[in-house]
């Protein structure tokens, strides 16, 4: 097969969901198939920090526009003069031409823009709103991160169950379990921060319920007589006032760092370190932080709705993240009962093993294969 990649987001969202699974299916498939032809479409004069085998091209994208692919629905002429069997944009089928040469498929990850338009960018937003439709109609096959992702996209917009491909995400080799202590020295170097610590990590959309958060942990701190912070970690973006506001009207403010963006490099340090993660998000397609602070060998606590459980299994503390007492309630149970955090830990490397990106890859390849057929 000759096989074409919409690569930008792996150079231009390294470190968010869509860049990382961009990032890592080039370089999954680049591990294990030595016998398609791929041509990557990447942004003009980036490198790409992937060596890649022979039959691998990197075929540069001349106009690239800010340095993002939400300002452009649709690249015209991005299959002229390339040969082509199929066409994968990883993007939520953002970049996809109309013109349409080969076979068409897009990893669409989730419908939250029509489940939770209030938690979107408003450019996604009016993509999704305006062109999602016609993106999903020329798509031969679409791939997607989980079986309730598929529910939702099959019923979304119509689309046959049969031509819905799944693939699971996985944690990256970069989360593993560390020597806590190096990692405690490195934060307090780097962030200043000394303190045990209850972490988040994720996002600061509507979606991911950081005020549901910090109400349960408010509870926590009236009846905890331990100096633990919870580090919500993130880049301090349009949202950050109000949750900063937040903390100040539960009067917790003293307890809640908001330490900003934690560069790639370094979340390995605070998943090793924290006494447990927490990931109370209301809507998820799939949710990989909670896999990378299993594969760190951290204690989980997440929400029980939409994909997770598919995710998780029963090695995560599973709670309605709406209700806040019970949020409340199973932090301060992993906070007491060392021995059943033991149990989450030891449940969560074994979890976190069962994902892997070579599997991603795999099942990637037969979506392609399947799609080439029809």
């Amino acid at each position: 097969m000759k096989i074409c990649i919409d690569g930008r987001a792996a150079k231009w969202y390294r470190g968010t969901g869509i860049g990382t699974y961009t990032y890592q299916l080039i370089k999954s498939l680049n591990n294990i198939d030595n016998i398609n032809n791929y041509t990557v479409f990447m942004p003009e004069v980036e490198k790409f920090d992937i060596t890649l085998n022979s039959n691998f091209n990197i075929n540069k994208i001349i106009k690239s526009i800010q340095n993002n692919f939400w300002d452009q629905v649709n690249i015209p002429n991005i299959l002229d003069n390339v040969e082509a069997d199929i066409y994968h944009v990883p993007q939520n089928g953002v970049g996809l031409p109309f013109k349409k040469k080969c076979k068409f498929v897009i990893t669409l990850h989730d419908v939250i823009p029509l489940k939770m338009p209030e938690t979107v960018g408003e450019k996604y937003l009016k993509i999704f709103n305006e062109d999602m439709q016609s993106i999903v109609s020329l798509c031969d096959g679409i791939i997607t991160v989980s079986e309730f992702s598929k529910d939702d996209i099959s019923k979304a917009f119509n689309f046959p169950r049969d031509k819905i491909y799944v693939t699971h995400l996985a944690s990256e080799e970069v989360y593993k379990p560390l020597d806590r202590c190096s990692c405690k020295k490195n934060i307090e170097k780097n962030y200043g921060i000394k303190e045990d610590f209850i972490l988040y990590i994720g996002g600061f959309s509507p979606r991911k319920n950081i005020i549901g958060l910090l109400e349960a942990f408010s509870k926590l701190v009236q009846v905890n007589n331990k100096t633990i912070k919870l580090i919500i970690g993130g880049t301090k973006g349009i949202s950050y006032p109000k949750y900063k506001n937040k903390s100040i009207e539960l009067g917790i403010e003293n307890h809640v760092i908001f330490p900003g963006f934690i560069p790639l490099e370094h979340l390995p340090w605070f998943y090793n370190c924290c006494e447990f993660f927490v990931y109370p998000s209301l809507y998820e397609g799939f949710g990989l932080p909670p896999l990378e602070a299993m594969a760190c060998g951290s204690a989980v606590i997440a929400s029980n709705l939409t994909s997770i459980p598919e995710v998780l299994g029963d090695s995560a503390f599973l709670v309605d993240p709406r209700d806040q007492d019970e949020l409340y309630r199973a932090m301060i149970n992993l906070l007491d009962d060392n021995t059943f955090k033991k149990d989450l830990i030891k449940k969560g490397l074994k979890r976190n093993s069962t994902f892997s990106w070579n599997e991603t890859a795999k099942n990637t390849l037969l979506a392609y294969k399947n799609i080439c057929k029809q």
